[in-house]
């Protein structure tokens, strides 16, 4: 995904106070980079472009090297992950009984693709080849939380019972 693909998810107040606060504890230090991406996106689960162009400004360090570190280590991420992080199995077993089909469904109803979140923050989607658990087949994983055998007509059940708890 390039960064022109990238859609836009607004900082509220408090997220850009913190990323002040992040920038302006770590401003003098030498190797600040890595522990003020770290903390951010600690705090605010994700590290947007126009928050990696603050950084580099703040810090004097060019651009292309914020984002060249942002985008080499793959525990950062420029995409926050929703409330609820979907992860759709598709490894063999899951795939051939359903888990396609699984995925479909919730692209289609959320209006989002593999890797990214609603605009919301509620939802993130992700693909997994493998989540090891063929024997439950077809398996989707929301918050750490496994869901077996789930049927294509039943996951949006599923996902918007989240909204309950």
């Amino acid at each position: 995904m390039r960064i022109v693909d990238l859609p836009k998810y607004p900082l509220s107040q408090d997220e850009i106070a913190m990323v002040d606060r992040v920038i302006e504890k770590f401003k003098n230090k030498k190797g600040a980079l890595i522990p003020v991406l770290q903390e951010i996106q600690k705090s605010i689960g994700f590290l947007p472009v126009e928050v990696q162009k603050k950084i580099a400004k703040e810090l004097n360090i060019a651009e292309k090297e914020v984002y060249g570190v942002a985008t080499f280590y793959s525990f950062f991420s420029m995409i926050p992950r929703g409330e609820n992080d979907i992860r759709v199995c598709l490894g063999t077993a899951c795939f051939v009984k359903g888990g396609k089909k699984i995925a479909d469904k919730i692209q289609k109803e959320l209006g989002i693709k593999p890797g990214q979140t609603t605009k919301d923050r509620k939802y993130s989607l992700q693909i997994n080849r493998c989540l090891g658990a063929c024997g439950l087949a077809p398996i989707i994983v929301i918050n750490d939380k496994i869901y077996q055998k789930v049927k294509p007509e039943e996951v949006m059940d599923i996902i918007y019972s989240l909204d309950k708890e």
